[in-house]
């Protein structure tokens, strides 16, 4: 649906690298690389959003990386969109229902670097669990969001890399 928003694919594409996790950063090559795409195109691209300044650019060397200008007025909301866009509203909501008591949900993988690439990887950290409800969610969260997602259950804390949908110690 913001495919028909946003015609551009390229635009799309490092919207959702830059937006879903504003952690995320890169460089012109790196982005090439990942996405396929030739230099001029992507170079295009993150010229029209830096001048919007949706993204920002610094400068290191002969090195120039990118990322999302997290003090711009429509920051928040680009985020939003991008988070509804990969369904990860819908996946925390299904997620916080009834699968018992939640400590953590944390997306780990392609999508927590920016990545659409149609797989979502999410770890579900906490005590009692209820494995027979994720079994089932697994299918329906698929259908509604048209992803394939693989969920993790741990008991113990994730202290490592990936983007904190939800946290009880923080409230998140």
């Amino acid at each position: 649906m913001l495919e028909s928003l946003i015609t551009s694919k390229t635009r799309l594409r490092l919207l959702v690298k830059f937006f879903v996790n504003d952690r995320n950063q890169s460089h012109l090559r790196g982005l090439a690389d990942e996405f396929g795409e030739s230099t001029n195109a992507i170079r295009k691209e993150l010229n029209n959003l830096t001048q919007a300044g949706i993204l920002l650019k610094h400068s290191d060397k002969n090195k120039i990386s990118y990322h999302a200008n997290t003090k711009h007025p429509f920051f928040t909301n680009i985020r939003d969109i991008i988070r509804k866009y990969l369904g990860l509203d819908m996946l925390l909501e299904q997620i916080l229902e009834r699968m018992g008591e939640v400590g953590q949900v944390v997306l780990v993988g392609d999508v927590s670097r920016g990545i659409d690439s149609g797989k979502i990887d999410v770890l579900i950290t906490g005590d009692n669990l209820n494995q027979d409800y994720i079994q089932g969610l697994k299918k329906r969260i698929e259908k509604m969001i048209d992803r394939k997602v693989v969920f993790t259950l741990k008991n113990e804390r994730h202290e490592g890399y990936g983007l904190v949908l939800f946290d009880n110690k923080i409230g998140v």
